[in-house]
């Protein structure tokens, strides 16, 4: 499965429900069990088969946003996430799900899944997950 932004985020950033700006965000991890649907995932609750393993917290952690401005040339505009590490953890997972964040998983908003094209795993290492490629709001 390839790397997605849910349908629901467009809808919340549009209605103000998501705003990158402001909002806390969280990234979790899932194993490869997980089969994300753009179109009816809404929230954490949606999301099944959460890893778990040594120093992995459920629901994930903290994930810093970053909006560029409108890039214009291109009619878009990009938003980053910074890289999230799990410190001496032994994990293995498929993809990560970004979501707001709000403490209640009926409530926290789903944003994007990013699959990792496989299995990855940590043993008593460091498990990364670095988002080089942006999340697009462009104009087709």
């Amino acid at each position: 499965m390839a790397s997605l932004v849910y349908n629901s985020c467009i809808r919340n950033a549009v209605t103000g429900q998501i705003d990158f700006d402001t909002n806390t965000f969280y990234m979790m991890l899932v194993t490869s069990t997980y089969t994300p649907d753009q179109d009816t995932h809404l929230d954490r609750a949606d999301v099944t088969n959460e890893v778990t393993g040594t120093n992995y917290t459920s629901a994930g952690q903290a994930v810093t946003v970053t909006v560029s401005a409108v890039d214009t040339a291109n009619d878009r505009v990009d938003i980053n996430f910074a890289d999230v590490t799990w410190a001496s953890s032994t994990i293995t997972a498929a993809a990560a799900v970004v979501y707001k964040y709000t403490g209640t998983a009926a409530d926290d908003l789903l944003v994007a899944y990013l699959d990792f094209g496989g299995d990855v795993s940590s043993t008593s290492g460091d498990f990364t997950v670095s988002t080089t490629t942006p999340l697009r709001f462009a104009n087709s």
